[in-house]
């Protein structure tokens, strides 16, 4: 099967590559970046993140892809869709995601990456509807549903420990309202 590529004006986003692994984890495995995502992860938590990342893309054709930079081929992170897994959630419902490493945070990387997937989601993989999911707390994550157009759908947020003990809430849009956006 051909790799997948997806590129923007300053990102690649693609399938992983063994020696991603690396770099994604020294970046993103941080007390700032994993804050709302229950924490920095062992070693049994990143090998078990890295085969859900897999099956999502051999299961479904999609996955939270790496994000590569142009300019340099440094790994930001991830940025992608997957079917909602999250007990208490929308099951099976397209989710599209981010993960950035901390000093690529505020440069417009998540928005740009987080476009692409949602075009892809609406025009490659025929989603009706996108949801997107954060805590209350992580207030840049949901800012950044919000300027994607996304809405908060209060009839979709559930209690999951997975990530602490806050409630998680959901935003979604759907393939009417997606007009894209200038990343």
């Amino acid at each position: 099967m051909a790799e997948f590529r997806c590129e923007t004006k300053r990102l690649i986003l693609r399938d992983w590559r063994a020696e991603d692994w690396e770099p994604f984890w020294k970046g993103t495995n941080t007390p700032a970046v994993m804050e709302w995502l229950g924490g920095v992860c062992d070693d049994v938590k990143r090998g078990a993140a890295q085969q859900r990342l897999l099956s999502y893309q051999a299961d479904h054709g999609h996955t939270f892809w790496v994000i590569e930079r142009k300019s340099d081929a440094v790994i930001l992170g991830f940025c992608g869709l997957k079917r909602c897994n999250q007990q208490g959630g929308p099951l099976g419902e397209m989710e599209v995601g981010w993960r950035l490493r901390e000093d690529a945070w505020g440069q417009g990387y998540a928005k740009e990456a987080a476009a692409a997937a949602l075009d892809l989601a609406f025009k490659r993989f025929a989603a009706n509807r996108v949801i997107a999911l954060t805590v209350e707390p992580n207030t840049a994550s949901w800012g950044l549903m919000e300027r994607l157009g996304m809405e908060r759908h209060e009839d979709l947020d559930f209690p999951n420990s997975d990530f602490g003990d806050d409630t998680i809430i959901v935003y979604a849009i759907d393939r009417e309202s997606w007009q894209g956006v200038d990343a």
